[in-house]
């Protein structure tokens, strides 16, 4: 059997076709962290942040650098990753049966306490990340990798037994005959089967809406603005979240290159909820230390398990 090549995973995650289970994702995860212990690529820890490493390609692709991965929650050995991704499966059968109350059930409380949610999805989704790093030009696929992300939480809501697509609306404006608003929403979901079809013309008032990005970087200021428009727009409250899987970038740090930044901009977050409204909830897979720490963003942001175990229920009434 011919061994995985980077090539082999570049063209996985460019198939238009493949991931549509999870399954799909984790298999790739595992082949690219077998590439990882087969091929051994540098591995850069970063001097300014010890829990962020690098992983530097050989020759052969450019001498290019993953971005920043936090080993806190990546699990660099497949066979690890395997065994978490077994767990996460069997975990997600039993959220689907016992909702909001699967934090009272002993046999997963130990998965709950590992964080084990946030590690796997984490793994996935940087797996995913760091092979599109190895292009020429990275900027080919990172619309790719954002796709793949929404796609990955649709799935997971849809798992545990939730209505969950993505949808265009077009909301008319009042006092404008004629003219409407198009939004293209990441997700729309529900426990209550309350949507048709992505057609639907607006939003039903048992489904929240949820944007999903791989950093808020240039775009927490446009969900706080979608959710003030479309309770303006709709006359009623609209539930508005934000998923993102992270806010961090490489920086240059004096003479290396392998600093780690945040991208997150507390004061932007807290001027928005000030001036424009709250959102309903935002959610990090990776949550930058200030999150939890600062006590206003704390009350506001949590990290992406706490949405999957209790607040995805809270929210839709599940």
């Amino acid at each position: 059997m011919t061994e995985t090549t980077l090539l082999d995973l570049q063209a996985s995650v460019q198939d238009k076709s493949a991931f549509n289970t999870l399954i799909d994702y984790s298999r790739l995860a595992d082949a690219f962290l077998e590439y990882i212990a087969k091929t051994q690529p540098t591995r850069i820890v970063s001097p300014t942040h010890t829990n962020y490493i690098f992983y530097q390609y050989g020759e052969e692709h450019g001498y290019r650098l993953t971005r920043p991965l936090n080993t806190d929650l990546f699990i660099e050995q497949s066979r690890m990753f395997r065994n978490s991704f077994e767990r996460f499966v069997s975990f997600l059968q039993d959220l689907r049966k016992y909702q909001g109350s699967i934090l009272e059930q002993q046999n997963h409380k130990k998965f709950i306490e590992a964080g084990e949610v946030n590690k796997v999805v984490y793994t996935i989704q940087q797996s995913i990340g760091s092979i599109g790093d190895s292009f020429d030009n990275p900027n080919q696929t990172r619309k790719r990798v954002g796709q793949l992300f929404e796609t990955l939480i649709r799935l997971l809501i849809q798992e545990v037994g939730l209505e969950c697509e993505p949808r265009t609306i077009n909301i008319p404006i009042p006092g404008y005959p004629g003219y409407e608003m198009s939004y293209q929403l990441d997700l729309v979901f529900s426990h209550n089967k309350a949507i048709v079809a992505a057609e639907t013309k607006f939003i039903d008032v048992t489904e929240i809406v949820g944007s999903v990005k791989t950093t808020s970087k240039d775009r927490i200021d446009k969900v706080f603005l979608d959710k003030y428009l479309l309770t303006k727009l709709l006359g009623r409250d609209v539930p508005v979240i934000a998923i993102f899987l992270h806010d961090v970038q490489r920086a240059k740090r004096g003479e290396s290159i392998f600093g780690v930044n945040s991208t997150f901009k507390s004061d932007h977050f807290l001027g928005y909820t000030v001036a424009l409204n709250r959102l309903d909830g935002v959610y990090y897979v990776d949550p930058r230390p200030e999150m939890v720490a600062n006590e206003r963003l704390s009350e506001q942001i949590r990290d992406f398990q706490t949405f999957l175990v209790r607040d995805l229920w809270r929210l839709s009434g599940g």
